[in-house]
Order: structure tokens, then C-alpha cells, then sequence
């Protein structure tokens, strides 16, 4: 067989059902790979959009998307979807067909060094330069891409070493496919929360896209409503708290005093829940630096001046949000119902409004939910 028939039996062995991308002269021998094959080639116009497809199968379902591309413009078309991934931390392999390896050395049509490219906006990535290093090379690319926090890989297959012929068995077979445990919270951590929330009169949870990355909507949903304690999403937490719930302040997310961001200013604990700071930077919620936070994610937090943690949770979002909501009370009912009164007659107030010409986009989205409901 072919390296291209092993690299597409370790991409089976991953799971993978979809690719997309653009067929070209250096990946073809994937290609032909592919059509004996029981992963489905999705033909796009172009590669960008085969990245974004990627990045959005990945930031879905967990599993990492793939996108595939040619060498030169192909590879460079991938970029922006490529880097969007990364930095929304969806997991996402992109495989770029090369130059042979001996032309490298050498001026050559459309050669790129592609791992110099790409190496900023990934959190992994390497040329396949002998057909031995497909297994280990595929079995890393989804492990990295998968594992907190998930983001983007690129790997660069030469179209010498594709072609090469290979045995069917010893190292040329894939790996086994293993997923990383996530631990528990440690005691003293839980501890030290719940210490923090039992001294706080103004708590809110701040749920972003970690939450829905690790299925803990119910674990929210379950803390608020125990504590009533109300939930403020960013753009890509949206949902994690139904709009229809009392407890729901909807989102956050521009760079504005919007409603929601005034009953943040009130509260003197945030407890961020899978929050990264790119969905939202802590400048904009806590200006004044002077608010309580209660970190929630399997990882620790990054560095900003306006994101002090006052303790930090980390380990299984849902079992950690379980285990602080059994030692604490519940908060004074009327915290919350402020708050949503703050989010939700403002808003109100504004949908009353006559419209506008330029039509204003809360009347655009109202006119929409009343059409589609």
C-alpha cells in the first residue's frame, strides 16, 4: 500500500466521517486514498471555507474537523479558518499536500514553508518527512487538538512521501485512540469557593464556551437555580441558560455598557465557568479591578490584571460546580430578580420603540423571532 492509504486508515481510526477541501496535484494520492474509503470528501470552492466547515464540525461535536488543502495557495487559503479554530478553541486538523522533499532545497513552483506558516496560529504542527511517522503523527495531531484546551493543527505531507509504497504491517498501522481524563477538583479548592461565595451579597456566574465544551449545561443550570444566583453567557455560551429563564441576563460580549455589563458592575463575585478571555476580556466586566473571582475550568487561568483569582477550581467543570453548589445556601431571591428586571425591561423598552430608519438591529432580530416562532 501506499503512505496515503495508511494516512487514511488513521484517520478511520480516529473517527473521522467528513473531510473538506480541495483536491490539487500534491494531495492527490490522499485522494485516491479516500475512494476506497468510508470517510465521505466534502468538495468545497474553496479552502477557506473548507477550514471554517472544519472548525465548525469540530466546535460541534467535539471531535476535530478535518479540512484538506493543496500546497502554496491552497495551504494559505486555509489560514484564517485555521487561526479562527485556534483561537476559539475548537479542535481542527488540516493536512496540506508539499513539494517533494527534494525540490525544497531548491526554488520550486509554489513551495511555502508551511510549518513556519502556520506554526503561530496552531497548537501543533509538523511535516510527515517518512511514511513510519503517519501513525504517531495523525494519533498526536487529534490528541493535541482534543485535549484542553482543543485548538488547531496543521500537518504537511510531502507528495514523495505519500506516494511511497509501504507493508501493511510492524510500524505501519495506527495507533490506538485514547482520550485524557479529566480529574476531579481537589477538596481545598471547593473549600476555599464556597468560602468566598458565602461572604459575596451580589454573586453572578459568567458561563462561556468551556461550559458547553464540557457538556456541564445541566451543572449550571443546576447551581443557579439552587443558589439563585443569576447567569450572564458570552457569544459562544449562549444558550447554556435558557433566555426563557428567570435567571437568564442573555449575553455579553461587545465592547459597550449594554444592560447586562451594568448588573455585572454590581456583583462583587463573578464565578467564570469555562470562560476564556478571548470571548470576552475581563477589562470589560471588571474595570475597576475590584471584584471577587471563582475560577471554574479544567485549567488554571491567564495572566490579566483585571482577572484576579480569588480561587481557582480546577478539574471536571460539572462535578466542580456540583460539589460547590452542596456547600452553599441559596442568595436573597431579590438579587436576581433585579437583575434579570435591569436586563430584560431594557430591552423591552427598546423593542417598544418605534422603528427606525436605519432599521436598529433589536428591532431586526425581533421582527426575525416573530416571523420564525
Amino acid at each position: 500500500m501506499r503512505a496515503s492509504d495508511l494516512l487514511v486508515r488513521c484517520l478511520e481510526n480516529e473517527g473521522v466521517q467528513f473531510i473538506f477541501g480541495v483536491p490539487g496535484e500534491e494531495n492527490l494520492d490522499v485522494m485516491d486514498s479516500l475512494l476506497g474509503s468510508q470517510i465521505r470528501f466534502i468538495t468545497t470552492r474553496h479552502e477557506q471555507g473548507a477550514a471554517f466547515m472544519a472548525d465548525v464540525h469540530g466546535r460541534l461535536s467535539g471531535k476535530a474537523g478535518v479540512c484538506l488543502s493543496t500546497l502554496g495557495p491552497g495551504a494559505t487559503n486555509l489560514i484564517t479558518g485555521v487561526a479562527d479554530a485556534n483561537l476559539d478553541h475548537a479542535p481542527l486538523v488540516a493536512i496540506s499536500g508539499q513539494v517533494s522533499l527534494d525540490r525544497k532545497s531548491i526554488e520550486s513552483h509554489q513551495f511555502i514553508d508551511l510549518l513556519a506558516l502556520f506554526k503561530p496560529i496552531t497548537k501543533w504542527n509538523s511535516e510527515i518527512s517518512l511514511p513510519q511517522m503517519i501513525p504517531e503523527a495523525v494519533r498526536k495531531a487529534f490528541k493535541v487538538a482534543q485535549t484542553e484546551k482543543p485548538g488547531a493543527i496543521h500537518l504537511v505531507l510531502p507528495e514523495d512521501v505519500a506516494a511511497k509504497q509501504i507493508p501493511e504491517e510492524g510500524v505501519f498501522t495506527p495507533l490506538g485512540a485514547q482520550a485524557p481524563f479529566i480529574p476531579e477538583p481537589t477538596a481545598g479548592q471547593v473549600t476555599r469557593a464556597i468560602a468566598v461565595l458565602q461572604a459575596a451579597q451580589h454573586p453572578i456566574i459568567l458561563a462561556g464556551n468551556g461550559v458547553a465544551r464540557r457538556h456541564a449545561e445541566e451543572a449550571v443550570r443546576r447551581c443557579a437555580r439552587t443558589l439563585r444566583i443569576p447567569v450572564v453567557h458570552t457569544f459562544m455560551g449562549k444558550g447554556i441558560m435558557p433566555d426563557s429563564d428567570a435567571l437568564s441576563l442573555y449575553t455579553v460580549g461587545l465592547p459597550i455598557r449594554d444592560y447586562a455589563t451594568r448588573v455585572m458592575e454590581q456583583a462583587d463575585v463573578v464565578i467564570a465557568v469555562g470562560y476564556d478571555f478571548v470571548e470576552y476580556a475581563p477589562c470589560f466586566w471588571n474595570p475597576h479591578r475590584d471584584k471577587r473571582v471563582v475560577h471554574v475550568d479544567v485549567l488554571p487561568a491567564e495572566v490579566d490584571a483585571h482577572y484576579h483569582v480569588a480561587v481557582g477550581v480546577l478539574g471536571d467543570v460539572a462535578l466542580s460546580l456540583d460539589r460547590i453548589t452542596e456547600g452553599v445556601g441559596p442568595f436573597d431571591a431579590g438579587w436576581a430578580e433585579r437583575a434579570r428586571t435591569t436586563v430584560f425591561s431594557g430591552l423591552e423598552e427598546e423593542h417598544a420603540a418605534q422603528p427606525t430608519w436605519p432599521l436598529r438591529p433589536q428591532h431586526i432580530v425581533r421582527d426575525l423571532r416573530q416571523a420564525l416562532s
